[in-house]
């Protein structure tokens, strides 16, 4: 594994006094949150949670819970992987219930599946309770359907941030720029401008469009829209910033009429 990992390092066995639950807290609405994500928040006894975590959601956990900042930072996820990682095995020594609240979904590029690899093997019982991933509530919130009869029959999410030092890129962005319909992508601010040049020089129409939701569902939500051709500039343009989710294809122009129909249940 190229991330630093506890599956690399030998790990005493301590039969554990409680478990670990890995639960999705959703992009930001706490009207996203699921039930079982709520209750386990009312009766955990310590919660570590990531920076994107809304505070609505945070203000869920029960006041007698021990609350952990576990936010990660780009360029430094590894590092903090490992020590949230040795976190949640120390207190799952002593705790019944350790809650890890990830923003959005847990198994969505949420690096979930690292985290429960290193728990079970070091013999810490772990249960998972998905949350709603920003890919999918985000253009929803926008007025964008990722699929739709007569535009879109495929989507692919991938991120737009592999992890460094790989030995080769995994995302590969001239086979996703003919062979999905739709294309979401996670954490593809940073590398926007490379992303666009590589679905371009793949052949993708420079008309296709392409929407940036920021912050997605939650008050302060942000879309910018523009096309293939048109929106880097219009991110240098309005200084348009991470984090947002990127759609791209033809289903972006449907945000108009969906619009019309949230103006007119508004009236």
């Amino acid at each position: 594994m190229n991330s630093i990992s506890l599956l690399d390092q030998p790990i005493p066995y301590t039969a554990p006094r409680g478990k670990v639950y890995l639960v999705g807290a959703g992009p930001g609405d706490p009207g996203l949150l699921t039930l079982k994500g709520k209750a386990l928040l009312e009766h955990a006894d310590v919660v570590i949670y990531d920076a994107l975590v809304s505070l609505p959601i945070l203000n869920m956990i029960s006041l007698r819970a021990e609350r952990i900042d576990a936010g990660k930072r780009r360029g430094r996820h590894s590092s903090l992987q490992a020590e949230t990682t040795q976190l949640l095995i120390e207190k799952a020594q002593t705790h019944a219930v350790v809650v890890r609240l990830k923003g959005g979904d847990p198994f969505i590029f949420g690096r979930g599946g690292e985290e429960v690899e290193d728990l079970v093997r070091a013999g810490i019982p772990v249960e998972v309770v998905p949350g709603i991933t920003s890919g999918i509530a985000a253009p929803a919130y926008a007025g964008i359907p990722l699929t739709h009869r007569h535009y879109s029959s495929s989507v692919t999410f991938v991120t737009g941030h592999e992890s460094v030092g790989k030995y080769r890129p995994q995302v590969n962005w001239q086979a996703l720029a003919h062979g999905s319909e739709t294309i979401v992508i996670y954490m593809g601010m940073h590398n926007l401008a490379q992303i666009v040049h590589e679905l371009s020089t793949a052949g993708l129409k420079s008309d296709t469009p392409v929407a940036l939701v920021r912050w997605g569902t939650r008050p302060e939500q942000e879309t910018l829209f523009g096309t293939l051709e048109t929106i880097i500039d219009r991110v240098v343009l309005t200084g348009f910033e991470a984090p947002a989710i990127v759609v791209i294809g033809q289903v972006v122009n449907l945000h108009t009429i969906l619009d019309q129909v949230h103006a007119a249940t508004c009236v």
